[in-house]
């Protein structure tokens, strides 16, 4: 019996002894195990990291120390996200990184979910995401990753929620795999050289998406037509938001088409050398005097379609007599008036400007062509000149050659949009002519010249120069504007894009009218990053990208153009501006405390008891004109901060200065 109870015992006490042993062996596997992942993701992150150029954001990652932190669900490491203790993504935005993106590391973390590499330099092709079959958020805006996007690259991610791939220089079509991901609700795929149709998404929650500013064309896939219409503009799309697709012929109809012109072509010709044979007989009389039929265009020919030809318009842009009937310098009024009596009979109703303000008499393009013409001058876009219309009105037109990023339909809707804002601080457009090689744009003619005229030739024209309070004025207009268009154009990037001083023009009052604006959209491409003043900013010189804060950056520097009377001249450079501009010339005299400047132009006039003004606003210009994204002003605020500075130190501007006689007001600025 005790040998019975002693075993039973023993075996009790062996079962017992066994338990404890089993529930040992499982907390040394909790224990154990978790650190064995620890490590590993250590050591993955620290191999993804060496991939990176300019790394240092993983300066702290160390594979000594866990990338989280168990208790708090903390990173330990620099720019990890952290979720019940694993790795759940990295989030390394705005480093300056380079290099490439080593997906065969990341795939070894087996909880990663989110991927941002946002606002950085790397290039080439995009990294193969489908090797990260967990993705859930991947966001690769505003790089340079370049080539054609294979499906391959995204097939089997059926977790993808998020693709952010804006503002980069992809090209080739849109993955049609894009449109079959299950989860997918934002796709973001603005400003990149895509081409072809955008295929058809059948996602039921799409909620988020963009192709702006690509190569796209066709009718947009009825699974897109709910979005707004900014959401395809810098396209040639047509149906769902925008208008209706015109239905193309066949193609053998259009082989029937091309032979018919063939032989139309070749008749014409013909009939052409009888002319010029039988028109070699007339009278040499007959020969003197072209410009007096009462068939041409002012003097010289329409097209068949009764639009302007080409030599036309380069006739109106030198202003030829033959074309604008614009006088030389050297004519009398009679002679003139001679030349704007020509007739034009044969001008069809097909030669018709559109225009975009109703309150303003309409006159034709006949009627431009006819009047006497001044060239203003030859910018960028080409020549500007003035036309004096018979019924007494003057205008002014902008002659446009690089503006065929997009196709009629969206030229026209582009217009209308400029054709409804109304500010006193921006110069209406009130009528355009399109031609595909060409387009016209005709606003009303300002009297008092430009701001750059103020600025930097009134001494030559024996004008004095601007005083203080008319320059203050003139900067507060022109933040006014810009705000203006800001809210009104929020769909564009850079609602102004081409802000300088030439740009700026004063009426008799010296109220700044801003023009040239909103016009990103529509010139091509190559040429807006040659020449225009978006372009010439410190963020697309240093990522390639123009951002929001873009226009804020132009406005900084024209005030400090406009305080100090110094002509930002990296703004003559072709591409991408120099590291040196008017704000970095600005700040290497300037010292920290802003307490010893000697910037101000020295013959602004009006100056007494500003000074303290005059730096608030050269403050104001340098925070508008900050390397650092995150520390510049937005619109909003450098609006705000304009509107504080005051014409005098410590009063309101109702005790301005104006009043003052120039004698009592002219100061020597130096200080």
């Amino acid at each position: 019996m005790s040998v019975a109870y002693r075993y039973s015992n023993h075996n009790r006490q062996y079962r017992h002894h066994h338990h404890h042993l089993l529930i040992l062996i499982v907390l040394l596997l909790l224990v154990v195990v978790p650190i064995k992942s620890d490590s590993s993701e250590a050591e993955i992150l620290f191999k993804f990291s060496k991939s990176l150029q300019k790394n240092d954001a993983t300066a702290n990652w160390n594979t000594k120390v866990l990338p989280c932190d168990k208790n708090t669900d903390k990173p330990n490491w620099d720019n990890v996200i952290c979720e019940n203790g694993f790795v759940f993504g990295v989030q390394l935005e705005s480093k300056g990184l380079s290099g490439t993106i080593d997906v065969d590391a990341l795939k070894d973390l087996p909880n990663f979910r989110t991927i941002s590499v946002m606002n950085n330099n790397f290039e080439g092709p995009l990294p193969n995401l489908s090797k990260l079959a967990g993705l859930k958020t991947a966001y690769f805006t505003n790089n340079k990753f370049s080539g054609q996007i294979d499906n391959t690259l995204f097939e089997g991610m059926h977790w993808l929620k998020k693709l952010h791939l804006a503002n980069n220089q992809l090209s080739g079509k849109i993955p049609s795999v894009l449109g079959q991901l299950p989860k997918l609700t934002e796709l973001r795929l603005e400003n990149n050289k895509f081409e072809g149709q955008i295929p058809d998404f059948v996602q039921e929650r799409l909620m988020n998406m963009n192709f702006a500013n690509n190569s796209l064309e066709g009718p947009i896939p009825h699974g897109l037509t709910s979005l707004k219409p900014s959401a395809f503009e810098g396209n040639d799309l047509c149906d769902g938001p925008l208008s209706k697709c015109t239905s193309e012929p066949k193609v053998a109809l259009w082989t029937i088409i091309l032979v018919v012109i063939a032989v139309a072509a070749a008749v014409a010709a013909i009939v052409v050398v009888i002319i010029i044979l039988r028109r070699g007989k007339q009278t040499p009389e007959t020969e003197t005097r072209p410009t007096a039929t009462p068939s041409g265009t002012a003097g010289g020919p329409t097209n068949q379609t009764g639009a302007p030809s080409a030599a036309d318009l380069n006739k109106m842009e030198q202003g030829s007599n033959q074309a604008m009937a614009a006088p030389a310098l050297d004519q009398s009024p009679k002679e003139t008036s001679g030349l704007n009596n020509n007739k034009r009979p044969e001008v069809q109703a097909t030669q018709k400007l559109l225009f975009l303000k109703d309150d303003i008499e309409k006159f034709d393009l006949p009627d431009l062509l006819k009047a006497s013409a001044e060239i203003l001058g030859s910018g960028v876009f080409g020549s500007t000149y003035k036309a004096a219309l018979s019924m007494g009105r003057v205008m002014v037109v902008k002659r446009f050659r690089q503006m065929n990023n997009v196709g009629k339909e969206d030229f026209q809707e582009h217009m209308r949009r400029l054709g409804r804002l109304s500010h006193k601080n921006l110069l209406p457009v009130v009528a355009f002519y399109y031609r595909k090689e060409e387009k016209l744009l005709v606003s009303e003619y300002v009297n008092n010249v430009s701001l750059a005229v103020h600025l930097h030739g009134n001494k030559s024209r024996g004008q004095p120069s601007l005083d203080w309070p008319t320059r203050l004025k003139i900067v507060k207009g022109v933040a006014k504007g810009l705000l203006y268009l800001y809210n009104e154009l929020p769909s564009l990037t850079a609602p102004h894009g081409h802000l300088k001083s030439s740009n700026v023009l004063l009426n008799e009052s010296y109220e700044p009218l801003l023009t040239d604006y909103a016009l990103l959209p529509v010139v091509n491409l190559e040429h807006a990053q040659e020449h225009m003043i978006a372009y010439k900013s410190p963020e697309f010189k240093h990522s390639g990208r123009i951002t929001r804060k873009n226009d804020v950056w132009t406005l900084g520097i024209l005030i400090l153009e406009i305080i100090t009377g110094k002509f930002p001249s990296n703004f003559l450079q072709q591409g991408k501006g120099s590291d040196t501009d008017l704000a970095t010339s600005v700040r290497s005299v300037v010292n920290e405390d802003m307490t010893e400047v000697d910037v101000f132009e020295k013959e602004m006039r009006g100056t007494t008891n500003s000074e303290g003004e005059m730096m608030k606003l050269l403050k104001i210009a340098l925070g508008c004109c900050d390397l650092d994204m995150e520390k510049r002003f937005d619109m909003k605020e450098a609006m705000e901060r304009i509107e504080e500075v005051k014409e005098r130190d410590g009063v309101d501007d109702f005790y301005s200065t104006r009043g003052l006689s120039d004698d009592y007001t002219q100061v020597s600025m130096n200080i």
